[in-house]
Formats: C-alpha cells, structure tokens, sequence
C-alpha cells in the first residue's frame, strides 16, 4: 500500500455549463472505493460531451464517456457473458469476468486490488488510433486518449489508480486503469504513448517497472 501523506487530495470536478461540482479526498487508503464514486458519477454524466477531471497530486485525470458506436480498443467478446457495450451500459464491468480470443479473464476482488503490487515488463498502446476517423473505447466505455497518461490490465478492477516506476530509470507516474490488457506474453500492464513518453521508454516500446496501487481516502 502506498501512502503520500497528502491532505485534502485529490480533488475532482464534474465539468459542466452551469458550474464546477467538486469533492475532496485524502491521498492515504480506500483508493478503490474513491475511484469508483468517480466512475459512477461519470457514468451519468451522459456520452462524449461532459467530462469529470480529478486531480492525485500533481496528476489531473479527465474521464470522458465514450459514444456507444466507437470501437473497443482491445477484442473483448463478451463482459460478466454479455455482449462488452450492453456489459457497459448496465455498470457490469468493474471486476466482471471477460473473454478474449476465447480465454476467459477472472479480475481480482477490489480487496484484493488494495494492496496490488508486482514487478515485470511494460508495453504501450494507441498510436494506431491518432490517424483513425473515429475515437476508440477503453474497456469500462471511456474515451480513449493515448496523448493523455492512461493504461490497461488484465486483472485489476476498473477504474483503479496505479503508480508506475520505470526501473531502468527511475521514473514514476499515477495512472488511470481504465482498460484490459496487454495479451502479449511477459507484459504486466501496457501504458498509453503519453504516459510511456513520460516514463522515458517510448521509443524503446517496453520497460521493466514495477506497478503499485495509489491508496485514496474519500
């Protein structure tokens, strides 16, 4: 478990036209339950055009809801049995059970999330969809942006914040798990291109680091 001893952080606002909505959390324990208030909100906050940001020390995260008619980033084929969008629709995602190229994921309890720490190899992801026509799906139905720090896994529960070192360097970053993946053999979590740049291993395409789960207290 990581502790900051941060008070009054982060802070997140619901973007709107009329106003700034905002709550405060402590940077100490609880982060899975925080971050699921945030994902709950944002859910209802309707598709592509009102965004939640939220602030975990010097990091600000922006959920956008993606458009139900953008594609997935990753082959899932179904999400706790459902189809992944009507999965998504229904809040059905968060540590559900989901099937990839016919081999069956079983996330890990939030609990279990809580105090989640492991070292191994580092990939990253997104560059093909710069040049596509429309916008891409991460897993739990969040707009996909791989200019912003973000990243997938295959077990931990969606959305969970996650702090990343870059061993080789010493680099760290908080992240936003908001995606499944990375497939590839060996590989422990795969980072958007924003936050493999700001690791210091884009241009090598993976990194030995170790990945923590950030504790908040809302």
């Amino acid at each position: 478990m990581i502790k900051f001893g941060l008070l009054a952080l982060p802070i997140f606002f619901l973007l709107v036209s009329c106003g700034v909505v905002s709550t405060t959390y402590d940077v100490t324990k609880g982060t899975v339950k925080a971050t699921y208030q945030t994902a709950k909100v944002a859910a209802k906050i309707g598709v592509g055009t009102v965004k939640l940001a939220y602030k975990l020390g010097q990091f600000t995260f922006e959920v956008v809801m993606a458009p139900l008619d953008w594609p997935l980033t990753s082959d899932i084929e179904t999400i706790d049995g459902l189809p992944p969008k009507e999965a998504i629709k229904q809040g059905r995602v968060k540590n559900s059970p989901y099937v990839v190229k016919g081999k069956r994921y079983e996330p890990m309890s939030v609990e279990a999330a809580q105090t989640y720490e492991e070292i191994g190899m580092a990939s990253w992801y997104g560059y093909e969809t710069y040049h596509m026509k429309d916008g891409h799906m991460t897993a739990n139905g969040e707009a996909f942006d791989p200019r912003k720090p973000s990243a997938a896994h295959k077990l931990l529960p969606l959305p969970t914040n996650v702090k990343v070192t870059n061993l080789d360097n010493g680099r760290s970053i908080l992240l936003r798990v908001n995606d499944r993946g990375p497939f590839a053999k060996g590989r422990i979590i795969d980072l958007s291109a924003d936050a493999a740049k700001q690791l210091g291993f884009y241009e090598k395409g993976t990194a030995r680091v170790k990945v923590e789960t950030v504790q908040l207290e809302g």
